[in-house]
């Protein structure tokens, strides 16, 4: 035997696997490779769903207490006559009714909407409903803005007027009128 001849080296070509073509490494079962899914935090989710639940009901009773103030507005002028009264009421000014009709529908939804609400507490990890509410919230929230921006600068005209077009500030004659549907709105 010869010990002193070169020695030859021999490579053996293994063919590549799918994940070596792909440029990916290859799984490997160590511990450290797993990744392991936390549980998602079920408390949060519960608390998140229980003050939703409480500030379903708190917005029910600010928007049937707007809607019961619009609603009961009137006033006569203090300078009525025997055969000519001055009266103003919610349903003279048509942003008034639709400020009413409005508040009544997302008052009706609030209250439609909590069973759905009741169901996210007790299934914090159900999904469906949130997402309905989310979508109806959305459009409430729309209808409420909608509806108060449209009162918002009735009121501003009622309380101060427009000299440009010779509108007269309104609230002068109508007090009470006046800050009934400010506090409405």
């Amino acid at each position: 035997m010869e010990t002193n001849k070169t020695m030859r080296e021999t490579t053996i070509n293994l063919p590549e696997t799918k994940a070596e073509a792909k440029e990916k490494a290859p799984l490997l079962n160590s511990s450290k490779s797993i990744a392991t899914l936390e549980p998602p935090n079920r408390g949060t989710k519960k608390g998140i769903a229980i003050g939703d639940f409480v500030l379903r009901l708190c917005t029910i009773g600010a928007t049937l207490g707007a809607t019961v103030t619009m609603g009961n507005a009137d006033a006569v002028a203090p300078f009525t006559t025997r055969f000519l009264r001055f009266e103003a009421q919610f349903n003279d000014i048509p942003t008034f009714v639709f400020f009413m009709v409005a508040n009544g529908i997302v008052t009706g939804y609030l209250f439609l909407s909590l069973p759905f609400s009741t169901i996210c507490i007790v299934r914090p990890l159900a999904k469906a409903p949130r997402i309905l509410l989310v979508i109806f919230d959305t459009a409430m929230t729309g209808l409420t803005l909608a509806s108060a921006s449209a009162v918002a600068s009735i009121v501003y005209l009622a309380h101060n007027g427009n000299p440009n077009t010779n509108w007269l500030p309104f609230c002068q004659q109508f007090g009470d009128f006046c800050s009934s549907t400010s506090g409405a709105m």
